[in-house]
């Protein structure tokens, strides 16, 4: 059966062709349009997954869909937020002025500069009429009560209108392409358990899911044997980790639902014993589910922001993440007696969280779905519906986007009038340059899918010089809290990584930290966090040879089994898809040499 998967069109809109549960192509619209998180009807993608599958739309069996008809989504959310109002009335918060002045004392004198900070301590600076507004709409109670409750309701009607005009989009949109027959549409959090479970290899898991909304729902366990999945339980939204992680990342001035990343990485810097427990009392624990008190109140993270350190309030917020996260994940491990999970959904690309509950008394095996977030819908609903029955292998790769000619590669070059060469041992010459100090780019094979650059779109250094996250970010117009990640080879990983054993394959899609060990620590500066971990790619030969070929060679050089891999794009640009797209990057970003398809290119001299 040939499926056609179309992700969630409100952000990230993704295609993927599946067939028989094996995925043939999957690629984010926002590659080929190049706006980072693309909303909106994929059909650049859409009209490369049919070129590249050599498919017509009368070739699919079915086109599925991640999310209910409007009509349903909305009869769902309705009825949770009215449940809501109840609990906020009858939850019984500790007293927050004391709890607020408590803290403040807690806070220490810091001097240690952090880079992209203007100070360690410095906190979101807001004029006094915000900052009154804060106080009381996020830390008086009939105030903050009704704000909640105002966020529940705005939340509730601008997720109507959302959902009616992505209906008509997608149903527009293929139209146009030429399917006039009705759309399969499924349940949010079975897509994100389908696909964390279906493309794991794994007989028998517990999937989590974790996320912001879907489907009445904001995260979900269910237990999944021999091909099929049984739900056991559903968090119901508005009590949503994933708008708890948006508030805290908004409240920062950042922006939510992209730059979560970032907090995580501020996170390490801070103490989270400061606030933590404020946060914990305003949620619900009970075995094997919690509630969030006033879960769409975001001006109670905008008044944390406003009094203490930025790294003291991403500190608590990602503990109380992991403390809330790893509750739940425990009781289902415990209930079931299941030693594997698998996860997916956007909570999930939380790289510490995700070592937090691989660390769980009883979790042996983890798997984490490579495009955990909402891209990744698509192809979870494609899997399930298309899956013959029983067990396949896992997916050994992420590499499910178009790849280009040599001839395509040369032109792309041409047009921009640079030289190239082609090595006899490409691998070697690239290992040495970076073994010499130069920062190479490596576009090779079919592209990433999901977020995460994985050797074919990506940038190459070595990692023994830490001063390389600042200087290379200001190259390519980023800020980053979090040190570049290392590609490792696989052969080396208990050299480098403690605890790895059984999260080795999640750790071949960048998904998951691990604390590093002293060889790592001491070889590999540039890519080891301030709490001492890393989240590793580790690569085998067979996943993709050339890639893997630099780093045995860099390996000869210098003993060292690990480099630096950054994704291959510009700030807040989407990870580069063609040769054009590589050639700008490398041209704007100045970096010393790109390695493309089988050819050296080296950075012409600028103009003075």
């Amino acid at each position: 059966m040939k499926v056609l998967g179309i992700s969630p069109l409100d952000k990230d809109a993704t295609v993927s062709v599946v067939e028989d549960g094996q995925i043939l192509f999957a690629a984010g619209e926002e590659r080929f349009s190049r706006v980072k998180q693309q909303d909106g009807f994929p059909r650049l993608a859409l009209e490369k997954a049919l070129a590249y599958t050599g498919s017509k739309m009368s070739d699919f069996d079915l086109v599925c869909y991640p999310f209910l008809t409007s009509e349903n989504e909305t009869t769902l959310f309705t009825k949770n937020l009215e449940d809501e109002k109840q609990f906020i009335r009858d939850f019984q918060p500790g007293d927050l002025s004391r709890q607020i002045k408590e803290a403040l004392t807690r806070v220490p004198d810091r001097n240690q500069p952090i880079h992209g900070l203007e100070h360690p301590n410095a906190i979101m600076e807001k004029g006094f009429l915000h900052s009154s507004y804060y106080s009381m709409a996020g830390a008086q109670r009939l105030a903050s009560n009704s704000a909640a409750l105002k966020g529940s309701r705005h939340w509730g009607e601008e997720a109507t209108a959302s959902f009616q005009k992505w209906e008509q989009v997608l149903t527009a949109g293929l139209q146009e392409m030429g399917w006039d027959k009705p759309v399969k549409r499924m349940e949010h959090h079975l897509s994100h358990a389908a696909n964390s479970y279906l493309a794991s290899g794994y007989e028998l898991a517990l999937c989590i899911t974790l996320d912001g909304y879907g489907s009445g729902l904001a995260g979900s366990a269910s237990e999944a044997r021999d091909g099929k999945i049984h739900r056991l339980h559903g968090i119901t939204y508005p009590s949503s980790l994933g708008t708890l992680y948006e508030h805290v990342t908004s409240s920062l001035g950042f922006k939510p639902s992209r730059h979560e990343g970032k907090i995580v990485g501020l996170a390490s810097y801070g103490d989270p014993s400061i606030l933590s427990d404020i946060l914990l009392g305003r949620i619900e624990q009970t075995p094997g589910d919690f509630r969030v008190y006033e879960a769409n109140n975001v001006y109670f993270s905008r008044y944390l922001a406003s009094k203490f350190p930025k790294i003291d309030v991403a500190a608590a917020y990602q503990h109380v993440l992991e403390v809330v996260a790893t509750n739940y994940v425990r009781h289902w491990v415990e209930k079931t007696g299941i030693d594997t999970v698998v996860l997916s959904g956007g909570v999930t690309a939380n790289v510490k969280l995700n070592q937090r509950i691989f660390e769980i008394e009883g979790v042996n095996h983890i798997f984490v779905y490579p495009n955990m977030g909402d891209g990744g819908c698509g192809t979870g609903a494609a899997l399930y519906h298309s899956w013959p029955g029983g067990v396949k292998p896992s997916i050994n790769n992420a590499y499910m986007g178009p790849d280009y000619s040599d001839r395509e590669i040369e032109a792309a070059l041409a047009a921009e009038g640079l030289s190239f060469e082609k090595p006899a041992n490409l691998a070697a010459e690239v290992a040495a340059l970076i073994h010499g100090g130069q920062v190479v780019a490596r576009f090779d094979g079919r592209m990433e899918y999901g977020p995460r650059a994985l050797g074919n779109r990506t940038i190459m250094y070595h990692a023994r010089e830490p001063e390389v996250n600042q200087w290379l970010n200001k190259r390519l117009g980023r800020t980053e809290f979090m040190p570049f990640a290392p590609v490792t080879l696989y052969e080396a990983r208990e050299k480098c990584y403690h605890n790895i054993k059984g999260a080795e394959h999640a750790a071949e899609f960048m998904t998951i930290t691990f604390d590093c060990t002293e060889f790592m620590r001491s070889s590999c500066p540039a890519a080891v966090h301030v709490d001492g971990t890393a989240r590793p790619q580790l690569i085998r030969r067979e996943v993709n040879p050339g890639y893997y070929d630099i780093l045995t060679e860099y390996e000869k050089l210098s003993g060292i089994p690990s480099l630096i891999n950054t994704s291959f794009n510009m700030h807040e640009e989407p990870i580069v898809a063609s040769p054009e797209d590589a050639v700008r990057a490398f041209l704007q970003g100045s970096l010393d040499y790109l390695a493309i398809g089988p050819f050296l290119v080296k950075q012409p001299v600028p103009a003075h």
